[in-house]
């Protein structure tokens, strides 16, 4: 397992410039942005054991996060098409 955290940047390097322009104009993606940079910070921290939890709390969170990921994969890509 990696206890790499999950950046946006890192796991959207082709949508970096994209990522920044929404995070400054919608305040909408900005929230789910910013809450998937808080939950993706207390799951790194919990990886590494700063803040320990039990598996079942961790694959919680882990869910949560791949479901906020997700929904930003599908803002990213509605915006791509709307600019086209």
């Amino acid at each position: 397992m990696s206890h790499t955290p999950h950046e946006l940047a890192e796991d959207f390097p082709d949508k970096r410039e994209l990522i920044h322009d929404l995070k400054t104009s919608d305040a909408h993606f900005a929230q789910i942005a910013e809450k998937y940079h808080e939950l993706n910070r207390t799951v790194h921290r919990a990886e590494t054991n700063v803040e320990p939890v039990d598996g079942l709390y961790m694959s919680e969170l882990r869910k949560e996060r791949m479901a906020l990921k997700d929904e930003i994969a599908r803002m990213l890509n509605d915006e791509i098409h709307a600019r086209k």
